[in-house]
């Protein structure tokens, strides 16, 4: 298995990937063990000294204007995890809540934070145990952290609340812990606050997000491309002289994409055949413009992911002079706003796409193909409510690109009085990207059988290669009406692991 080792230094993308959907082993560099140690020395002398300090030893948020003394100190880290695990609604999936804790761990380890090696190693055996905290769908509004999600996951690690085991059966903590040989920590000094006051869980979700999202991009070139080649147009459009006199790199990118799948292709450049047209539709000339916007948007976004990956997010945070500073980098602003620029982006993505399926499926602007790619048309029905269903994902897309982080509602008596709310942003943000692979896959199973359609031209050899292996994976082709569903779901499985990708790379060679 996998290892992934945790440092003082951050982390990469492909290693929350690998932690939170392949289960990757975690453990915990040298430098990590002396960051760690180190911190905590300086935590344990302010802890000792009689003047307050800020989550050493006082209480939290609006509260923390009162001293708590030693007697009460180990009370207060329980509390703090037990009162913020206040989270309700259904349960968070299993990959995200992996995402949080490695994160979190990934900051614990950074040494700016004070606790112990022992409670990071918890951390790490927890996640290598394959024990999932149970977190819920509300709780954070993005601002000192994701609050509520990581205090369920601190709570598991006192042995208390619920977590899923590895065989997937959801018990209480403390019996999942036992069984895997791991000790419930007893937390001390900062330890409760160091362990909830993160962006982890917007975060892990945005590099989520981005890894789907640059699959699902060079899936709506492919079959962008096909579109194009089952209507008869022209390819001219995607030359790269014309995309080097407007130098965005993600339409460049786009182009090339689909030229490159579209290479021998017999059915392109007919447009002045039988139907003569000037240009091509706005849904297919423009279609490297629309996408390479979004790609572009995605390069952003993994730049602040990337930011956001080499920090140590807590409060307060212990400096390398000793000093133990209060600060504000918990708030998620900077992941909350990619988080919605990229639900803005895959809304319309899936807008253009559904264009071009509309236009496919339209006798009067197919060019030639029968209504709705229908059988016999009137008997059969064809492909009408397929596009309904896109229709309907495209118009939910739309709703989710209202921006999360455009709100804000004060909370904790006014302390905490302008709130990110990244965590909604991250949620709406995974169902756009669910949506977006659904309508992608509904291009593609028209835009096959469209082409499959055209008889009497030969489709280019990516073409070809894709159209084999989506029927080889039980997406049937042209023919009378049947029982739609299970194609529609055969086609987003296609699109959804990978193999359109793979299909067209297997002739194109890797594409951007």
């Amino acid at each position: 298995m996998h290892t992934v080792v945790v440092g003082t230094s951050g982390t990469t993308p492909q290693d929350v990937l690998d932690v939170a959907r392949r289960n990757a082993r975690v453990e915990l560099s040298a430098d990590a063990l002396t960051a760690l140690a180190a911190a905590r020395g300086i935590v344990d002398a302010l802890a000792a000294k009689p003047e307050p300090v800020y989550g050493v030893s006082t209480g939290f948020g609006a509260l923390a204007s009162r001293h708590i003394g030693p007697e009460l100190r180990a009370q207060l880290q329980r509390n703090i995890v037990r009162s913020h695990a206040a989270g309700m609604g259904p349960r968070v999936e299993r990959e995200v809540v992996r995402a949080l804790m490695f994160l979190r761990l990934k900051t614990v380890c950074s040494g700016h934070t004070g606790v112990r090696p022992e409670v990071a190693q918890t951390m790490a055996d927890v996640l290598n145990a394959g024990i999932t905290p149970v977190v819920h769908e509300y709780g954070s509004l993005g601002c000192s952290g994701d609050l509520a999600p990581l205090s369920h996951c601190a709570l598991a690690l006192m042995g208390e609340g619920d977590a899923e085991g590895p065989d997937g059966i959801v018990k209480p903590a403390g019996e999942l812990l036992a069984a895997a040989g791991i000790t419930p920590v007893e937390l001390r000094e900062k330890e409760g606050l160091a362990l909830l006051n993160g962006t982890d869980g917007m975060l892990g979700m945005l590099v989520m997000a981005l890894a789907d999202l640059q699959r699902l991009y060079t899936s709506a070139d492919i079959t962008a491309a096909l579109t194009l080649e089952a209507l008869l147009g022209t390819e001219k459009v995607l030359a790269p002289e014309l995309h080097a006199i407007r130098p965005h790199p993600g339409q460049a990118a786009a182009a090339a994409n689909m030229l490159k799948v579209l290479a021998g292709s017999g059915l392109t450049g007919h447009h002045q055949d039988d139907a003569p047209r000037v240009q091509d539709a706005y849904s297919v000339r423009c279609a490297p413009q629309v996408a390479g916007a979004g790609r572009d948007t995605l390069a952003h976004a993994s730049t602040v992911a990337e930011r956001e990956l080499a920090s140590a997010v807590d409060n307060p945070v212990v400096l390398p002079d000793g000093r133990v500073e209060s600060n504000g980098n918990f708030h998620g602003a900077p992941v909350a706003y990619v988080l919605d620029f990229l639900a803005i982006a895959a809304a319309d993505l899936g807008s253009i796409t559904e264009r071009r399926t509309d236009r496919l499926l339209d006798k009067n602007r197919s060019h030639g193909l029968p209504p709705f790619l229908a059988g016999d048309a009137g008997v059969d029905s064809g492909l009408m409510i397929a596009q309904y269903t896109q229709a309907a994902l495209v118009s939910e897309m739309k709703r989710l690109a209202v921006p999360a982080s455009a709100d804000s509602i004060p909370s904790s008596a006014m302390q905490e009085d302008h709130v990110s709310m990244g965590w909604s942003a991250a949620r709406k943000l995974r169902t756009a990207v669910d949506n977006l692979t659904r309508i992608v896959a509904i291009e593609l199973y028209t835009a096959t059988r469209a082409i499959e359609l055209r008889e009497g031209l030969t489709p280019a050899p990516a073409s070809t290669a894709v159209i084999e292996a989506v029927r080889k994976a039980g997406v049937e082709g042209p023919g009378p009406d049947r029982f739609l569903a299970p194609d529609l779901a055969a086609a987003d499985a296609f699109v959804r692991d990978g193999s359109l990708v793979r299909a067209a790379e297997s002739v194109t060679g890797t594409l951007g």
